[in-house]
């Protein structure tokens, strides 16, 4: 969340983007996100480049899954950076089966 609890800067909103278009920002976070695109062009131009992007990948990769062992990597890593301390603005970690 922002250091000011009613405003979210251009910093913020561009590092936390990706975070929105996801949907899995807490109500609050997305509102205070969602006012910032309302009075701000580049960061709204690059929600709409980051929404263009995720469902251009989607949309591509629908059939495909991530070999198991790539998945278990990357949710290894997660977890070691969740667990140093080192991402501090995690919000939400979805468990992500190694099986497919």
């Amino acid at each position: 969340m922002s250091h000011d609890a009613e405003h979210m800067d251009c910093s913020q909103a561009l590092y936390r983007m990706m975070e929105y278009v996801d949907g899995e920002m807490t109500a609050d976070d997305t509102r205070l996100l969602a006012e910032h695109l309302t009075s701000c062009a580049p960061c709204l131009a690059e929600h709409d480049l980051d929404k263009v992007l995720r469902d251009v990948v989607h949309r591509s990769c629908a059939q495909e899954q991530a070999p198991p062992q790539l998945r278990a990597t990357i949710m290894q890593r997660i977890t070691t950076i969740c667990d140093d301390g080192s991402w501090t603005e995690v919000t939400q970690v979805r468990h992500i089966s190694t099986e497919g």
